[in-house]
Parts: C-alpha cells; sequence; structure tokens
C-alpha cells in the first residue's frame, strides 16, 4: 500500500476534536486532533497518514454528484451507497440494490433532490480520522478488509458523508445540473445513468 503524506507546520494548539481547515487540491481539508490530552496539531499533523491509493484520478464535480446521488438514494429508500459505479466526465452510471423499480415520479424526484442539494451552494470538506470515528458517521461497507488504520471522510455540507480520497468540488455550486439519462432495472438492481449540464 502506498502512503499519501499529509505534513503541516502550523503552530496551533489542540484539544478535543479542534480542527483546523487547509486549503488543498481537490478541496478544503478539515484536519482534526483527537487526543486526550492537549498536544500541539502540528505533531500529529506531521506523521504520515495511511491512506489506501487511489486507482485514478475522477473528474471532480461527476465524482461530487456520485455523493449526492448515493445518499439521495439512502434517504428516499432505504438502501446501501452504490456498491458499482462508473464514474467519467461524460456520463457515469451506479447499480443500486432495491426491491423494486422506481417509478418515473420517484426517478423525477431523485433527480429534482439532487439538484436542490447542488444548488445548495454546500461546502465540500474533507477530514481525516480512525476508522473507529469514521464508523459512526460514515457506511464504511464498500471499503476492502486491508484499509488504513486513517480514513479521509469526505463531508458535503451537513447532507452527507464518505469515506473516499477521490478528487471533489470545493462546494456544490460547482459541479452543474444533474441530469438522469436513462435507469433501468433486471435482478434486484436499478441501474441509473446520468450527465452534468453547465448550469
Amino acid at each position: 500500500m502506498q502512503a499519501v503524506k499529509a505534513r503541516t507546520a502550523v503552530p496551533f494548539h489542540a484539544s478535543g476534536t479542534d480542527s483546523i481547515r487547509l486549503r488543498r487540491p481537490g478541496g478544503t481539508h478539515a484536519f482534526k486532533g483527537y487526543f486526550a490530552d492537549n498536544h500541539k496539531l502540528a505533531h500529529y499533523m506531521e506523521q504520515e497518514l495511511q491512506l489506501n491509493e487511489h486507482n485514478k484520478q475522477e473528474y471532480p464535480p461527476m465524482h461530487t454528484a456520485e455523493h449526492i446521488l448515493n445518499q439521495t438514494m439512502v434517504r428516499m429508500f432505504g438502501c446501501p451507497r452504490s456498491m458499482n459505479a462508473h464514474i467519467e466526465k461524460k456520463k457515469s452510471k451506479c447499480d443500486y440494490d432495491l426491491d423494486k423499480e422506481p417509478t418515473q415520479e420517484q426517478v423525477a424526484e431523485i433527480e429534482r433532490k439532487v439538484n436542490e442539494i447542488i444548488e445548495s451552494g454546500l461546502d465540500v470538506t474533507a477530514e481525516y480520522m480512525p476508522v473507529s470515528e469514521a464508523s459512526k458517521i460514515a457506511d464504511l461497507r464498500k471499503l476492502p478488509e486491508n484499509v488504513s488504520d486513517t480514513l479521509r471522510i469526505v463531508r458535503i455540507g451537513d447532507y452527507d458523508a464518505c469515506a473516499c480520497i477521490g478528487a471533489h468540488v470545493d462546494n456544490t455550486s460547482e459541479i452543474g445540473r444533474f441530469k438522469i439519462i436513462s435507469h433501468s432495472y433486471e435482478n434486484g438492481k436499478w441501474r441509473v445513468r446520468f450527465k452534468l449540464e453547465q448550469q
């Protein structure tokens, strides 16, 4: 496993869950300290954060839209996040485990809700935390068995929190308009294909 290093020498004194936000490529990273006693956050940040290497660089707007779609599906249907997704710049697709095919009205509501969140202008931030902490706020079922002890949790405002080391926009207003192209249902799996349109 290749380590992704996150280092800083910011002279900041932290205790409990005090945090500091740093502007980095792919989003604003909110680094949190998890300490029983007061320690300098600089010391914590100088540690190498062992993160699983990402296999490719996604298109940030589309990848962020996937996060919003996943959370929308979870809230509307009570299903898990997509376990099989193909995310590309021109168009993407996600599969969801559902008992029955969504109605046309529900499909329209999915699209409407995703766009509502996009248009809300929510900040997209990331913070690093131990697996034990991450499991309390995010669904970790997609992670491999050999996942690193430190996870990067990406938050979209207060709408979604997900373990991810992909690239994301800084604010949902940068995504564009979410458009469902087509969808199909077979053997308990609903596949939705979508694209992004410029506002």
